[in-house]
């Protein structure tokens, strides 16, 4: 069982918390990783792209010298392929890129990414993340105490606009809740902080 610090907002160690093996001490499975990032990033495409075919460019609709006797090649409209301003053949046309993948792969690439934010030291978990009012300068300097330099996302157990807000316009920071965090966020970023509420929240969840 993982046993890591325990962090107050001054950054000082105030004890040490277990993590549940079966949850953040998995071996980690880099493809199942793979696969599920991939479904996101999938997932995200607007699929909106789009080309005119020969039947949708405007014009042409006149042939442009009659089939035989001109020593040219025949041609049936100036808006086929092979003319300045033609239509375009198989070119891309709306559509999804959407895909699921099964509840076990995702629920596996979950806890390999969170097993190998473990394993890298970077994860921290703080007795209590809280502020009195919307503070920039509040929320940066409990990352300096941390010593957090890098980029971060924060989990939170439940939505706090205070401290969303607050977190919001640091290059590099991120907010997200427990029911919201993704396997895509928790590999982008380099540190991983948590609250303690959130920690017993994801082992209830992911058990």
């Amino acid at each position: 069982m993982p046993k890591v610090d325990l962090y107050n907002m001054k950054g000082e160690v105030v004890g040490n918390i277990d993590l549940k093996d079966d949850i953040f001490a998995v071996e980690i499975n880099k493809e199942v990783m793979h696969q599920v990032v991939l479904n996101q990033l999938a997932n995200k495409r607007q699929g909106t792209q789009s080309t005119k075919t020969k039947s949708e460019v405007r014009g042409g609709g006149k042939k442009p010298w009659r089939q035989k006797g001109t020593g040219r090649a025949r041609q049936g409209s100036i808006r086929s392929a092979q003319w300045i301003k033609g239509g375009i053949v198989l070119g891309p046309k709306p559509r999804s890129y959407r895909y699921t993948l099964p509840k076990k792969v995702k629920r596996l690439a979950m806890k390999s990414a969170l097993s190998a934010k473990v394993i890298g030291n970077d994860i921290m978990v703080l007795d209590n993340l809280s502020l009195d009012a919307i503070k920039t300068k509040q929320m940066a300097s409990v990352l300096n105490n941390l010593k957090v330099d890098s980029s971060v996302l924060i989990v939170l157990p439940e939505k706090n606009e205070v401290l969303e807000k607050s977190a919001r316009n640091i290059p590099g920071v991120k907010t997200a809740l427990v029911n919201t965090i993704n396997v895509f966020d928790i590999l982008k970023y380099d540190k991983f902080v948590i609250t303690k509420d959130a920690v017993e929240k994801v082992e209830e969840v992911y058990a």
